[in-house]
């Protein structure tokens, strides 16, 4: 069976997962005041964290719309494609109203749109299980059963240097994000059932938030020993090393990969912060 796994661009991938996965990536579209950037490959991570540091309003995200979504759906193959939570994002409706406009008419294809519930690095995890399904030959009702249990089961952390930019972006309260930053907490967030932001744990200072991290995965995770930890790094690649060599102390995970992130995910992690998935 021909399939193809496309996924929008909060799915953070190293060069070497987007040749093994071939997965075709939806950008969305990132804006700092006046300036456009296009979240895709072309874009310089690190000139636009630059910016976006220098930016003195809030950074805004669009996304792709349903026809993006469309030229990616020709073809023969069957079709799964992993978006951003749908409560962070309309990029999961955007995917959906493309998959009803081309089925119109037109029933035999097969395309199944999920929603990660989550971002980042989840994403990533999502594809590579789509991947390793269709590997082993299951039928695609199989897959988007076992895939959608997987979403459900998965979790979901992060933990920031800075939470400026999730406040002026409205995904955290502003007044909360500016106390805690003269306070110094550290709040470890997470991904609700539902694919909302939710807070998990709050810690003063980074060296205790980082252990609390550690301590957070032992807590909610169970059956390590037959999942894959993911962590992506918005421009700090020592301190995933770090969590890497930490977790591997203290957990028998199956296995543990690194990514950077791309522009989407620096968006609202910012300089510093830490994604992780299991």
């Amino acid at each position: 069976m021909k399939f193809k796994i496309i996924a929008d661009s909060s799915c953070d991938l190293t060069d070497k997962m987007k040749k093994d996965l071939d997965i075709q990536l939806v950008p969305l579209t990132l804006r700092l005041e006046s300036k456009e950037y296009v979240d895709d490959e072309n874009l310089n991570v690190a000139e636009y964290i630059k910016d976006m540091n220098h930016c003195k309003t809030a950074p805004k995200t669009s996304c792709p719309s349903p026809n993006d979504f469309l030229k990616h759906y020709e073809g023969d193959e069957s079709i799964f494609v992993v978006t951003l939570s749908s409560k962070l994002s309309g990029t999961y409706n955007s995917a959906i109203l493309a998959k009803d406009m081309l089925l119109d008419g037109m029933n035999k294809k097969f395309i199944h749109v999920f929603d990660s519930l989550s971002a980042s690095v989840a994403e990533t995890l999502i594809c590579h299980k789509i991947n390793e399904l269709m590997k082993i030959n299951l039928k695609e009702t199989e897959i988007v059963e076992r895939v959608t249990k997987y979403i459900k089961e998965m979790k979901t952390l992060f933990l920031l240097e800075s939470l400026e930019h999730l406040g002026k972006a409205g995904r955290l309260n502003p007044i909360v994000a500016k106390i805690a930053s003269m306070l110094s907490i550290k709040p470890i967030m997470g991904a609700d059932e539902h694919g909302n932001i939710k807070l998990v744990d709050k810690v003063n200072g980074y060296k205790r938030a980082f252990k609390r991290l550690v301590d957070i995965i032992g807590e909610e995770g169970t059956r390590l020993e037959e999942k894959i930890l993911g962590i992506a790094h918005c421009n700090c690649p020592e301190r995933a090393l770090e969590l890497k060599e930490e977790v591997q102390k203290r957990y028998n995970f199956k296995d543990i990969f690194i990514v950077s992130m791309a522009g989407l995910s620096s968006t609202y992690s910012d300089d510093g912060g830490l994604v992780i998935a299991f």
